[in-house]
């Protein structure tokens, strides 16, 4: 059986009394070591999530749980030992006036010996491919350079969760690319949860499991091929639906047959060459 690592039961939150519901009796849970990819329209309530499970935010309704934990004041700062938040602005997060200043900071707050925060400032760089840039001042970095400097400043505390809150959006295609090759390598190297908060659908190819929200609340919690064979649905969901779905659904009226929903431009390629061989 698999642990579970963060479990929502019923949340509801709202900012103030006056306002509607941002989430409404919300239910998930995330398994150890599980890449999973949150999507919704702006406003449906996913980087809602996001602070709710780190403890910035309080539900007014349900429970939250970390480890079996669960989030309350009490438990908030021994809960966020486990937890690492990467933020849309990675300007935002820094610290340092150097890039391994900037991944020592997290160490230091933790009270980690002067010979372990040099080993692990020098993996966690090395990791994110970012050990040729150590005495770089980070605001002369660029927007990709920067999120991975991000990343090895969490990853360096060895949080047993990752969030990346639209980590990406403020990046160029190149600099998306590299996001998420980084993440991608880092989950092969570590015990990790990922938990990825985004409107791309391009950006949850790699995911184990996609949540889907809107107005609030789950609509769909699935792989990405059986996301991505439901276009009406993240259509309805405020969705815009990738190439290659709208593609495989024009090739499919006019009688084209694939076996699986291709998940990006290869497996389209790879299932159309499959059909051709077997005319």
């Amino acid at each position: 059986m698999e642990k579970r690592i963060v479990t929502f039961r019923n949340v509801s939150f709202r900012y103030r009394e006056s306002l509607p519901w941002v989430l409404n009796n919300v239910s998930f849970s995330i398994n150890a070591d599980e890449w999973v990819a949150i999507i919704g329209h702006n406003g449906s309530g996913k980087s809602t999530i996001a602070k709710l499970m780190n403890g910035l935010l309080t539900p007014q309704e349900g429970e939250i749980l970390v480890n079996g934990t669960p989030v309350t004041p009490e438990t908030i700062w021994e809960i966020r030992k486990n937890i690492g938040m990467v933020f849309q602005n990675p300007d935002n997060q820094f610290v340092g006036t150097t890039v391994q200043d900037d991944v020592a900071f997290g160490l230091e707050n933790r009270g980690f010996p002067r010979k372990e925060m040099v080993k692990r400032i020098k993996q966690t760089l090395l990791q994110v491919g970012m050990e040729a840039y150590t005495l770089h001042e980070p605001h002369r970095l660029s927007g990709g350079q920067k999120q991975r400097v991000a990343i090895a400043g969490v990853l360096a505390i060895a949080p047993q969760v990752i969030i990346l809150d639209e980590a990406t959006a403020m990046l160029d295609p190149r600099g998306r690319l590299e996001i998420m090759e980084t993440m991608h390598h880092v989950k092969e190297q570590h015990n990790v949860s990922f938990i990825m908060i985004t409107h791309d659908l391009k950006e949850v190819v790699r995911a184990d499991r996609v949540i889907v929200m809107s107005e609030g609340k789950v609509v769909e919690i699935a792989p990405p091929r059986d996301i991505f064979a439901k276009k009406e649905k993240l259509q309805q969901s405020g969705l815009d639906i990738p190439f290659v779905a709208k593609l495989v659904d024009e090739l499919t009226k006019l009688g084209t047959k694939l076996s699986k929903e291709p998940l990006n431009h290869d497996e389209l390629l790879e299932e159309l060459w499959t059909l051709y061989l077997k005319r």
